[in-house]
C-alpha cells in the first residue's frame, strides 16, 4: 500500500521573520500558511516554517536536500553570498564519499541542511 506524495518536514526558527528571507534568498517560494507558519517549496520538494524554537529541537535539526549536479549547485549557492547577508549562516564546503559528495549549509536558527549528490 502506497498512497504517498510528498513528505513535508517542520522546522523551527529562533527569528521567523529573519528566516523567512533566508529562504526565500536561498531559492524557496513562500505561500502564508498563518502569522506563525509558512511553507516553502522548490519545484520537487518542500517544509513547513515555524515562528516556534526549542534550542536543543533546532540545534538537532538536518535536512537532506539531493541535487542533479553538486558542483554546478554550489557554485550558484555561494554566488548568492548568504553568508555575508546572514550573521550566521555559514557554509561547508563539498566532501567527497564512497556514497557520493555533499556540502553543508547552516540557517540564521542553526538547522543544518546536508546539500548532496549521490554517486550513480
Amino acid at each position: 500500500m502506497n498512497h504517498t506524495k510528498t513528505i513535508l518536514p517542520f522546522i523551527g526558527a529562533k527569528n521567523f521573520e529573519l528566516s523567512k528571507q533566508f529562504y526565500l534568498d536561498f531559492g524557496f517560494k513562500e505561500s502564508v500558511i498563518s502569522h506563525d507558519m509558512s511553507r516553502f517549496d522548490t519545484n520537487t520538494c518542500g517544509f513547513y516554517l515555524q515562528a516556534y524554537y526549542v534550542k536543543d529541537w533546532v540545534d538537532n535539526t538536518m535536512l537532506f536536500l539531493e541535487v542533479e549536479n553538486l558542483d554546478n549547485y554550489w557554485k550558484e549557492l555561494e554566488a548568492l553570498d548568504l553568508p555575508s547577508k546572514y550573521a550566521k549562516v555559514r557554509l561547508v564546503p563539498i566532501k567527497t564519499f564512497d556514497w557520493g559528495k555533499e556540502g553543508f549549509i547552516y540557517d540564521p536558527s542553526g538547522i543544518l541542511w546536508h546539500i548532496g549528490e549521490f554517486s550513480s
